[in-house]
């Protein structure tokens, strides 16, 4: 039966309104998207991404030096529940101009207006679970790098 509450619960993928579907496919053949939640899927919602990073990217890095209005949590944590903070790879990524490579299971707090990345993949071992929360409603896909 359903109930006033079910509209809150998101367990199926809204797939991201994402800069081109070339863009979606090149992601698609690196990464295995979970969940997408922002105001188009739930009224009033935040943004929130969650993905599996299975390899390294063709097009690497993939997400350029941005920044964004509102503050951001980014995560990335390995996969072997033997050795939770073993990365399972390496990434390098930049805050503010500055440079840190991570092998452990990582999150990331960055300041609205802060730039921040890029991101580039060094090693994929296992899968690595990525997340991202922007506290904006929509997320504009301005991170994402052209070619």
């Amino acid at each position: 039966m359903a109930q006033r509450t079910d509209k809150y619960i998101v367990q199926d993928l809204h797939e991201p309104q994402l800069p081109s579907p070339e863009f979606r496919e090149m992601y698609n053949r690196f990464a295995k998207r979970i969940l997408w939640i922002d105001n188009s899927v739930v009224e009033g919602a935040f943004q929130m991404n969650t993905s599996w990073y299975c390899k390294i990217p063709e097009q690497n890095p993939v997400f350029g030096e941005h920044s964004h209005n509102c503050d951001e949590i980014i995560g990335f944590f390995g996969s072997d529940p033997d050795d939770r903070y073993d990365l399972g790879g390496e990434l390098e990524l930049w805050l503010d101009g500055e440079h840190h490579v991570i092998t452990r299971s990582t999150m990331i707090f960055v300041p609205a207006n802060m730039p921040h990345m890029p991101l580039k993949f060094n090693r994929v071992d296992r899968p690595i679970f990525h997340f991202s929360v922007v506290m904006d409603r929509y997320y504009d896909g301005d991170a994402y790098q052209k070619k």
